[in-house]
């Protein structure tokens, strides 16, 4: 694929090198500090670090908490006993309520079944008056069956 024998020169290039130019190191400027007057705190306070950099910002007051007002001390066995109570309560409420779900429960159960015997009552009522007095229906005479067992004649 590639020749293997180029009698001519490879052309040359003119090369060209860039070197990084380096930073100069950081020299530390001393930063005049503001002469601070005891007892006092200025609005805006300068800080000099280690390295020589000044930092400006405002001050900060330490916040002061708020005077609590005199509160009576409650214990906590009496809030125990008030928490007690109140849980107390609300299981007696849901047992209120489970118990009068669980009667009306059965009151509708029992209804059921009594509705359930009166209409199967009647039905079995009406079977047995309309078998009487309806005569239309097919009468099997078994003595002449059993008479004419050969023939089943009536």
């Amino acid at each position: 694929m590639y020749p293997e024998h180029t009698p001519h020169v490879p052309a040359q290039r003119a090369v060209e090198v860039h070197q990084p130019t380096p930073y100069p190191p950081a020299v530390p400027v001393a930063a005049p500090v503001v002469p601070v007057q005891p007892g006092t705190v200025p609005a805006v306070a300068s800080i000099v670090l280690p390295d020589g950099r000044v930092v400006t910002g405002y001050a900060i007051e330490p916040t002061r908490p708020e005077p609590v007002a005199a509160k009576p001390a409650v214990s906590r066995t009496a809030v125990n006993v008030a928490l007690g109570g109140a849980g107390f309560l609300a299981v007696c409420g849901g047992l209120i309520l489970l118990t009068s779900f669980i009667a009306a429960l059965t009151a509708f159960v029992t209804q059921l079944i009594t509705l359930s015997a009166v209409i199967f009552g009647g039905w079995i009522a009406v079977q047995i008056l309309s078998a009487r007095g309806h005569q239309g229906g097919t009468t099997v005479n078994i003595r002449k069956a059993v008479i004419k067992r050969n023939h089943f004649r009536s």
